[in-house]
């Protein structure tokens, strides 16, 4: 009745007008999609499906016209959504990822599509240990790949396994790429899943690098290092190595990663990260370039900011940071330094220290930084209901003439 490719023959097309003529257009419709679903032509489905769903509702077939009742208009989308669905689910469940995405991105909330996603990526690259270098791929793999990366990296539907399939396709560089090109611009809670995923790869990439040395050195065994995972713990075990110029990752990365996670809040993440800034802080002289302030010593900074979260050199950090901010030069810093000081007191649980800071900015002005962009610091708002200085936050609004934000705190203490 059909072809390789799906498409009826002579006897297919008798077939149906003869099924129109014996039990009518709806099950010679009826017919005609179940050819073609068999033969996976999928956008032909969805195509029929959309005929299917005027003539249910008694609308011409004659034009492509929407219908005036509203009613009819609301049976009519459903239908087609439900469409969608078939066809994507069709598609996704033979490899066409980016195909299967233009109907299921209207049909089905991105994170239901993401976990489908996630299955077809290991069906892919079906090793379970991340490898030390970039898996090679077949034409088929390569493609699929491209495919997947379209949809959850650039297109933001899972961000974290985006940067996970760039660092077991591309490795480290390309993925640290793709994160400050297509992830650093999305909200501050969906870049954190794929920052614990980089810092979480570094740190791997390090401790191997770090181990492997040891060994070679003959400074101790792969039971002993095996015992003692901490990347710390390793540097312990050769004196801290600060008296060698050995570099076991690329410095660019570590830099880089350092900054970005920054958006992390949870401890494992903090851990780390603080590992990776110790190891950053015993690097040679000159070979790290300076950050932005506060992070211009980057190692030494992150190992404050960082550690601090953790009980480590609280009080050391604190001081730091709230020097750092204190003379920094908003127009040349922008308000990163004020922003840090004011993440690091809301982590510590410290509200009412972190208000007295944030409202500073209302004073110093400077270009927003990458923080507040990315809405990962709590809203003057927050802060002071978390440490109920109101009457601080409402006096800093009234010498800086913010009214949005002074008749927002008194609509929020109001409703305490």
């Amino acid at each position: 009745m059909s072809d390789a490719q799906g498409r009826l023959d002579a006897a297919g097309f008798e077939q149906l007008e003869a099924t129109a003529a014996a039990s009518g257009p709806a099950a010679m419709l009826d017919q005609l999609a179940a050819t073609l679903a068999t033969a996976r032509r999928w956008h032909a489905v969805f195509d029929l499906r959309l005929v299917q769903a005027r003539l249910a509702a008694g609308l011409p077939l004659t034009t492509n016209a929407p219908p005036e009742d509203p009613a009819t208009q609301a049976r009519l989308d459903e239908r087609s959504l439900t469409a969608c669905r078939e066809v994507g689910q069709g598609l996704l469940d033979e490899g066409q990822v980016a195909a299967a995405w233009m109907y299921l991105r209207a049909a089905m909330p991105a994170e239901d599509v993401a976990q489908q996603l996630a299955a077809v990526a290991a069906r892919a690259l079906p090793t379970s240990d991340e490898p030390a270098s970039p898996a090679p791929l077949n034409e088929d793999s390569s493609r699929l790949v491209d495919e997947l990366l379209g949809v959850v990296l650039w297109d933001a539907v899972d961000p974290a396994l985006g940067i996970n399939l760039m660092l077991r396709t591309q490795g480290t560089c390309a993925a640290i790429t793709a994160f400050e090109q297509a992830v650093s611009r999305l909200p501050a809670r969906r870049q954190e899943p794929a920052a614990r995923v980089l810092v979480a790869h570094l740190h791997r990439e390090l401790v191997r690098g770090v181990a492997a040395d040891l060994s070679a050195r003959g400074l101790t065994t792969a039971a002993a290092i095996a015992a003692v995972a901490p990347l710390v713990a390793l540097l312990d075990l050769a004196g801290g190595l600060a008296d060698t110029p050995a570099i076991h990752v690329d410095v660019s990365h570590l830099q880089s990663v350092l900054r970005i996670a920054r958006v992390c809040a949870d401890e494992t993440t903090h851990r780390r990260a603080w590992e990776l800034a110790t190891y950053a802080c015993r690097l040679p002289a000159g070979v790290t370039y300076p950050g932005e302030p506060p992070f211009e010593n980057v190692g030494e900074a992150s190992r404050l900011f960082f550690g601090a979260p953790l009980g480590i050199d609280v009080a050391e950090a604190v001081r730091f940071f709230r020097r750092e901010a204190a003379v920094a030069d908003p127009a040349l810093a922008g308000t990163l330094p004020t922003d840090t000081l004011v993440l690091l007191l809301t982590r510590l649980g410290r509200s009412a220290e972190a208000l007295h800071a944030a409202v500073v900015r209302l004073a110093d002005g400077g270009s927003p930084s990458p923080m507040q962009t990315a809405g990962l610091l709590p809203s003057l708002v927050e802060l002071a209901a978390a440490s109920g200085e109101w009457d601080l936050l409402l006096d800093a609004c009234r010498r800086h003439g913010d009214a949005i934000t002074f008749a927002a705190a008194i609509a929020a203490r109001t409703a305490v």
